[in-house]
């Protein structure tokens, strides 16, 4: 049987009161009702490319606690430029009443804010493991890449066309221009192409 996101959660926390509130604020967060993209299913998501790439991590307990922080505060539109930034201040505040180490709430909280531009240096292997699973659904069938481009869409329903199709082009092509998409073994070999080729094809339809 599938463990559940609670059971998840505490397999990595370990059960204590503290811990299981926490799970539950963590999980309450991915369930806003104006998310649509950034939901529970996309957590699921990553945290199950967390299992897929996790071997090249050095630490993968803190990319997994990465993975659930990642975007535990979410406001889209215009207010979506902090979130990354909040998401790791709510990690350091949260992490050490569950007897986390210092070191490793720094770690959570560094790879947290790389999802901003998954900008991953070479030798990070934790930040490789946590953005790869996080832009796994890039190379995913057309049907998949066009659900999760119309979500992202949906999140931002509030900026217009002419304002969303150049920024959500710039976006795709900054992710295009990265010197690697992705860092992993496994992922390179599972996703890159595909996702290269889905990236390539919404940016020349957003600016059609």
């Amino acid at each position: 049987m599938a463990l559940t996101l609670h059971d998840r959660w505490l397999t990595l926390a370990g059960i204590t009161p503290e811990s299981i509130r926490l799970g539950d604020e963590l999980i309450a967060r991915w369930a806003e009702p104006h998310r649509r993209y950034h939901t529970l299913d996309h957590l699921v998501r990553v945290l199950d490319g967390v299992d897929e790439f996790g071997d090249h991590a050095e630490d993968v307990a803190a990319v997994r606690y990465a993975a659930w922080f990642h975007d535990a505060v979410y406001d889209g539109g215009a207010a979506s430029a902090d979130n990354e930034e909040l998401s790791a201040q709510l990690a350091e505040t949260e992490l050490p009443a569950l007897g986390v180490p210092e070191q490793q709430v720094a770690e959570v909280a560094r790879l947290v804010r790389l999802t901003k531009g998954h900008a991953v240096a070479d030798g990070d292997r934790n930040g490789a493991v946590l953005c790869d699973a996080d832009l796994a659904v890039l190379g995913g069938d057309a049907a998949a890449y066009g659900a999760y481009a119309e979500a992202i869409r949906q999140e931002y329903a509030e900026v217009p066309d002419e304002l969303f199709r150049p920024g959500r082009a710039a976006v795709l092509r900054g992710l295009l221009e990265l010197p690697q998409l992705f860092r992993t073994p496994v992922a390179v070999e599972r996703y890159d192409a595909k996702a290269r080729a889905n990236l390539s094809a919404e940016i020349a339809e957003l600016e059609r």
